[in-house]
């Protein structure tokens, strides 16, 4: 067949095929082209992707929290009215790379007893002045009229149990926020620095567990870097910035914001996990990330890195935050005689502060945010000569103070002897649910007044327990919930994931706590009356 013949000239159908297709074509072009509109629209202006956080709630006062993607300056404007009627803007700090882009601002004057609006954003540092999408909040400041309510609990991603979406994240975030509390008290392992996220995870029953990832995560975090990713992957839960952006919080630190069981003399050498040995630099960055990613008050120039605190709220609470971690000593035998260096857990300043806050509170209620309980045994292997090592206070001996427990006895006869009352002693760590009463009818050493402790978690991570008891102080497990025997770490789905509620009543000063499962079901429940407080002037 020769060119000529071969050649057909086009048809009618054949023109409207072309037709159709060219403009498909253009309809393509067209999107892409508003797709790349939109995304370089959203890249001109500062995102807020880790939402806002509202920290430290004191009276008049409370501090806004967020982070940018990039050099900005934070903006916050508050009312007292959803409607921001009579508004108020203030021009908030830079966020800069020195700080990862985070940013806060102290919100002061604030009446007691109101419902506060804000909405955050930031204005990048272009000339153009560009403004991100703001991001709202709500909170109450706690007055004289109100009666007060709020959780607490430890144990954040842990155990390689993550951001499971097909779960619904963290549910245990939304559960605390439908009980609408006035404030949370996040008892510590608030990250998981040394643990390993993996895509999928085999869980109890064959179950299998999947992850969010990011390269944060996927490994321990030695860099500064890797530290400050752990707090954003948390960030990434829809459950959390929900919670953050209503609920004020406290935070307070443990072991696995560093690394497992840390103190100055934790040696890493046989842990192939590490190309960072020194644990002194790695608590430096943990701390710098920590202290750039919790809604805190910061101290003072005094001590920059302090985290221990007392808050108040009326003649009804004080809380009082303590630091089980930068001032201990090495974790030991725990069975010195005699207090010394090895043997110091709250550090004498710190204690010293405790006593004295203690002492002068007016407050009905002091409860006091540890770190980690007092008469439980907390296993931390073996030491060089073979002896039982131990991670918090207790030392497995049922004998009168030794170690650890020395600091902890002189700090309850200084109760007793000043005739404190109303202690009540919140705490998480061993991943389990407990009350604990302390009775000296029942304990080795005699010299102190009975108090309760409660303990809550784990909010996301995995469920162990329960720890055997020291009796050295007589705690009474008055209750616990843990997996059965023979089973640990346990993921989300075997719904053993907990935390505490306390409502102290204005009216008859009662205090209740509560300790709650995912669903928000109580699981135990103990209403506590004020023990009179009697002064020579009367009380």
């Amino acid at each position: 067949m020769s060119p000529v013949s071969a050649f057909r000239p086009p048809t009618a159908d054949s023109f409207g095929y072309r037709k159709n297709s060219i403009q498909a074509i253009v309809s393509c072009l067209v999107l892409a082209l508003a797709a790349c509109a939109s995304v370089n629209a959203e890249n001109s202006v500062p995102q807020m992707e880790q939402g806002i956080q509202i920290g430290d709630p004191a009276p008049g006062r409370a501090v806004i929290w967020s982070r940018a993607d990039r050099p900005a300056r934070m903006m916050v404007e508050y009312a007292f009215s959803a409607d921001f009627a009579d508004s108020k803007t203030v021009r908030g700090p830079y966020a800069l790379e020195g700080s990862d882009y985070t940013a806060r601002q102290d919100l002061t004057g604030l009446p007691a007893g109101r419902d506060v609006y804000v909405k955050v954003w930031f204005e990048d540092l272009t000339n153009a002045r560009s403004r991100s999408e703001p991001v709202a909040g709500h909170f109450h400041t706690i007055g004289r009229r109100d009666d007060i309510r709020f959780v607490w609990g430890g144990d954040t991603a842990g155990q390689g149990w993550g951001i499971n979406p097909a779960f619904g994240g963290m549910k245990i975030y939304e559960t605390m926020r439908q009980v609408k509390p006035q404030f949370f008290i996040h008892s510590g392992d608030t990250v998981y620095s040394d643990g390993i996220i993996k895509p999928e995870v085999t869980a109890e029953n064959g179950q299998v567990w999947t992850n969010i990832v990011t390269p944060e995560v996927a490994k321990v975090a030695e860099t500064l870097d890797e530290f400050r990713g752990r707090y954003k992957y948390n960030l990434l839960d829809d459950n959390l910035r929900r919670f953050n952006a209503e609920v004020p919080q406290i935070w307070q630190w443990d072991d696995h914001e560093v690394v497992n069981n840390w103190s100055d003399a934790k040696d890493l050498s046989a842990d192939p996990r590490y190309m960072v040995k020194d644990v002194p630099l790695l608590v430096a960055r943990a701390s710098e990330a920590f202290h750039e990613y919790a809604p805190m008050r910061p101290y003072s120039v005094e001590e920059s890195d302090r985290i221990y605190r007392q808050l108040s709220y009326g003649p009804l609470l004080d809380v009082f935050v303590l630091d089980m971690r930068n001032y201990r000593g090495p974790n030991t035998y725990n069975l010195q005689n005699q207090e010394g260096p090895e043997t110091a857990f709250l550090g004498d300043a710190q204690l010293q502060w405790l006593e004295q806050g203690l002492k002068n509170s007016k407050a009905t209620w002091k409860v006091i945010a540890a770190d980690m309980p007092i008469g439980l045994n907390i296993a931390d292997g073996t030491d060089a000569q073979g002896r039982a090592r131990w991670e918090a206070i207790a030392n497995g001996n049922d004998g009168p103070p030794a170690g650890r427990e020395l600091e902890i006895a002189r700090l309850l006869g200084f109760i007793k002897k000043q005739r404190i009352k109303n202690i009540v002693w919140l705490t998480a760590d061993v991943h389990y649910a407990a009350a604990h009463y302390y009775d000296p009818a029942h304990a080795a050493s005699k010299d102190f007044a009975p108090f309760w402790e409660f303990v809550a978690g784990p909010l996301n991570a995995g469920t162990f327990g329960p720890n055997s008891t020291d009796g050295t102080f007589g705690p009474q497990v008055v209750f616990s919930k843990a997996p059965p025997a023979g089973q640990v770490n346990l993921s989300p789905y075997a719904g053993l994931q907990f935390f505490g509620e306390v409502n102290i009543n204005r009216v008859d000063q009662s205090l209740t706590v509560d300790l709650k499962d995912l669903d928000g079901v109580s699981i135990f429940s103990k209403t506590l009356r004020p023990e009179p407080v009697f002064t020579f002037g009367g009380r």
